[in-house]
């Protein structure tokens, strides 16, 4: 596989960006380990993805060039397809299930691609793009189960081996296999020994089913933050490939992939999707090799739906106790509520909303029940604004 990606770099020189490794300091004294963040969400289309496509959609003939392409995505296979259409006069056609995100399926169709939707789910209009690509004679671009997809996306294992060749671990997402499966065959046919660890959301475990069943097995399908590694099943070709040269994979919950979104932003000022925040989730969870002293985090896209940034974000801040929402009985006069603000302000709380519950069948008549949400620095701030309500003699 080492031969196929290095001749994929060749392919993209001057195509794709090589996209920077840039380090953190205060992730790295967060997490135990010197961060290097791998920056795919700067990639063109903000995702890894246009490797692989591009890859593979230029080295078809130009009778299949003629004929077409369509594939099936969630987003940014999607977005990387029709970009490397366009680039290369390919018309692409992209099947997209009805629960695509707006962001998604409208910079797919900017760049140039025939959108046909179907489906709830990523396998329903894969499956359907395959009878397509059947019955129209069109070349079918798996999103990660193709040996040219898969040296495409190699190519980011390449590039941090020249940009670090003294880190000791590499955190890579995982979901159909093809980004892992590609990053590992770089690392371990180039006679490193630097460890490959992937990570999958914790709701959409297929990569460690498979792994325990020693082959590809399906897995239910759940609803995650991270829904572009949110496949049913591994790929076929990505399975040998991660099961030979991947050192672990570990999964990660729906709260710390929220609180690596968070991170990213804050420290880096970085936006990332939920699929490209698990590896940084893993280092917030403590799951990376004990050995690890230097380590690649790649971030393997950036395109969230702006719609559900603010409830990631809030779930974040939640997950480290930097909101708390508290409810206490106040007197129903005015100055009541004043009274109460003060004693926040004073420790410097912030109040977020406030909710007066007047109708509340469990409070008296002449009493208000009064739910506040407030933003605090952490839990041992919150403990200090809890204890201070208690002592000017709020039932909180």
């Amino acid at each position: 596989m080492l031969e196929r990606i290095r001749k994929a770099s060749e392919a993209l020189k001057g195509v794709v960006a090589r996209t920077p490794l840039v380090s953190s300091s205060s992730l790295g004294r967060l997490y135990g380990v010197e961060t290097h963040l791998k920056l795919e969400n700067l990639q063109k289309t903000g995702s890894f993805k246009v490797r692989g496509a591009y890859n593979l959609i230029s080295s078809m003939s130009a009778e299949e060039k003629i004929r077409g392409v369509i594939t099936a995505s969630l987003g940014n296979h999607a977005q990387g397809v029709a970009w490397a259409g366009a680039l290369l006069g390919v018309k692409a056609t992209v099947v997209m299930p009805e629960t695509a995100s707006i962001i998604k399926y409208t910079a797919t169709r900017g760049y140039g691609a025939e959108l046909i939707f179907h489906g709830g789910f990523f396998d329903e209009a894969y499956e359907y793009a395959k009878k397509l690509a059947n019955d129209k004679s069109m070349t079918f671009i798996p999103p990660f189960d193709d040996e040219l997809v898969i040296a495409g996306q190699g190519t980011v294992g390449l590039e941090i081996l020249e940009d670090r060749p003294d880190i000791d671990t590499i955190v890579v997402p995982v979901g159909g296999g093809g980004l892992i499966a590609g990053i590992a065959s770089a690392v371990k046919e180039s006679g490193s020994d630097i460890k490959v660890v992937g990570v999958e959301a914790g709701a959409s475990k297929s990569c460690m089913a498979s792994l325990k069943a020693g082959r590809p097995v399906d897995v239910e399908r759940a609803s995650t933050i991270a829904d572009g590694i949110a496949v049913k099943r591994v790929g076929e070709k990505t399975f040998p490939l991660i099961k030979k040269y991947v050192d672990d994979v570990v999964a990660v919950s729906e709260e710390s992939i929220a609180e690596a979104i968070l991170k990213l932003l804050e420290r880096k000022k970085v936006v990332v999707e939920g699929a490209g925040a698990v590896p940084v989730a893993a280092a917030i969870e403590g799951k990376l090799p004990a050995s690890s002293k230097k380590a690649a985090f790649v971030i393997s896209g950036g395109n969230i739906d702006v719609t559900i940034l603010d409830r990631v974000l809030r779930l974040g801040l939640m997950k480290e106790g930097r909101i708390v929402k508290i409810q206490t009985v106040l007197r129903d006069v005015p100055g009541s509520l004043a009274e109460l603000t003060a004693v926040i302000a004073e420790l410097k709380a912030n109040i977020l909303q406030v909710a007066h519950q007047r109708e509340a069948e469990d409070v008296a008549v002449g009493l208000i029940r009064l739910d506040v949400i407030l933003e605090v620095e952490g839990p041992e701030h919150a403990k200090r604004v809890l204890k201070a309500l208690v002592e000017k003699g709020y039932g909180v």
